[in-house]
């Protein structure tokens, strides 16, 4: 299956490459405005340099602006996608959307056969994104999530198979 399918929605614009560890400090920042646990700079260096981590960004104008990216880990056939996240300015243009088809399609082809991800069950522009994707909900993790206001939330885990 190609996932770029699932999404009609494609902005022109965007390009999807992979990320080195020169592109973490404006992953962090990112990051940093999609949610209340923050990941610094070295922080996603040091997961975008792991063996098993797979890291997608979404860029605007050709190479020149990160305005999402994608971080999964694989092993043994199996993926996480541990973040995706894209900046609040470029949500709700299909830039999410067409992130995760490249990603997914980039972890097909790196041998997951199964993926897994944990989102915030008050995200629902998330939950529609990964319900088009194919994912389903598997189970859920009460008080998962702090928030800033210190309240917690349940995280929804969900899983998609890869053809």
């Amino acid at each position: 299956m190609i996932f770029r399918d699932l999404f009609t929605s494609r902005r022109p614009g965007f390009h999807v490459a992979p990320l080195d560890g020169d592109h973490a400090a404006a992953a962090s920042a990112i990051h940093s405005a999609s949610f209340a646990r923050r990941w610094g700079t070295l922080e996603l260096e040091r997961m975008i340099a792991t063996e098993t981590s797979h890291t997608d960004g979404i860029f605007i104008g050709g190479d020149k602006k990160l305005a999402g990216f994608a971080l999964s880990r694989l092993v043994a056939g199996e993926a996480e996608i541990l973040t995706l996240a894209v900046e609040p300015a470029t949500r709700g243009q299909g830039a999410g959307r067409a992130l995760l088809s490249t990603h997914l399609e980039n972890l097909s082809r790196a041998g997951a056969r199964v993926v897994f991800l944990e989102v915030d069950e008050g995200n629902e522009s998330a939950l529609a994104l990964y319900s088009r994707a194919g994912f389903a909900e598997i189970g859920r993790r009460p008080g998962y999530y702090t928030k800033p206001d210190g309240t917690v939330a349940t995280a929804i885990t969900m899983r998609a198979t890869l053809d």
